[in-house]
């Protein structure tokens, strides 16, 4: 690959100075020669055609297309593909391992500011905040100083659900702090469970004796409906549910039939369907805090995708490996 091998930007056009803004777009040129001017969005253009048939990198985000054979067969000097967002499921074939190109995501980067807000739900459902601020709306009354019994995060148990990038990133935020959290996960074993500081529980266990659950796996036909009625019964009561990974994880039916009942809250920012129908009601039961998939990397986080993607052209364009590559054998088990 020559010194600064010819790039092509693939995804939505808006996005590329949200996540390439000046800084990030010159740190990338220093090493793939590439024109921000001229983004793909239909792999059948004309002029895409002609600019596939040089690149040797292409650099997707949100809105790639589909990259299938027919798509390699116009362009065959590419050997890498690096992702500007999460997952690369969304337009990601079989065909780009099977002809040995590169695949690169920053998910990592992405991980970070849904471990971050994940964090905060959590700190925040422990002492009982949304809760309160929804009740203080409703009543317009406060009762004033004096202990609340029930609430605080003293060695409250977390139960942590996928040691998915997001759900490691969790933990790893969670060792300043008072709590204890403890980790499902079946590709994950007792030693591997100790590397990362936490006891390892079947789902069952972790349900039935954890404050606060939150839901880091990724969305598979095994998974779909994972939190469903048995499940969300085996959580005692006041305890809280967290989902920032994907909304079909959680069975919406059983959820909003136990928020009616008040036992238990939910903290959603990601849902099934996705977005919410105007009917739906979570919009309405005072234990559901529902957010707008807003978890992830969002305003000025965008620019830390782009930089792992330059980071990235770094390593090629000086013969070392990715930092993170994406496995095709282990792609269908993650986010």
């Amino acid at each position: 690959m020559s010194r600064r091998p010819q790039a092509l930007f693939a995804l939505a056009a808006e996005n590329v100075p949200l996540v390439f803004p000046p800084e990030v777009l010159a740190r990338l040129r220093e090493s793939v020669d590439i024109d921000p001017d001229l983004v793909v969005q239909d792999f059948t253009d004309p002029r895409a055609l002609d600019a596939l048939t040089r690149a040797e990198v292409l650099v997707t985000g949100w809105g790639c297309p589909r990259i299938d054979g027919t798509v390699l067969d116009a362009a065959p000097r590419l050997r890498a593909v690096l992702h500007s967002a999460g997952s690369v499921k969304s337009f990601a074939t079989r065909s780009l391992w099977e002809r040995g190109i590169a695949v690169s995501s920053a998910a990592v980067a992405n991980a970070l500011p849904v471990a971050e807000y994940t964090l905060a739900m959590i700190l925040l459902a422990g002492k009982d905040v949304l809760a309160a601020r929804d009740r203080m709306r409703a009543t317009r009354t406060s009762a004033g100083w004096g202990v609340i019994p029930g609430i605080g995060n003293h060695g409250r148990r977390v139960g942590v659900i996928g040691a998915s990038r997001i759900g490691r990133r969790v933990l790893e935020l969670l060792r300043p702090f008072d709590l204890r959290p403890v980790l499902t996960d079946p590709y994950v074993d007792e030693s591997g469970a100790a590397a990362l500081g936490v006891p390892l529980l079947p789902l069952d266990e972790l349900l039935r004796t954890s404050g606060i659950v939150t839901v880091h796996a990724p969305e598979t036909p095994e998974t779909r409906h994972m939190i469903g009625r048995r499940e969300l019964g085996l959580m005692p009561d006041g305890a809280v549910l967290i989902n920032t990974a994907r909304g079909g994880l959680v069975d919406h039916d059983a959820l909003v039939a136990e928020l009616r009942t008040g036992r238990l809250s939910a903290v959603l920012d990601v849902t099934d369907p996705e977005p919410l129908p105007a009917d739906s009601p979570l919009y309405d039961l005072p234990g559901a805090f529902v957010t707008p998939h807003l978890a992830g990397s969002q305003g000025n986080e965008l620019a830390r995708l782009g930089l792992a993607v330059a980071q990235e052209a770094e390593r090629l364009v000086t013969g070392e490996e990715p930092a993170y590559a994406v496995d095709w054998a282990t792609l269908e088990r993650e986010a």
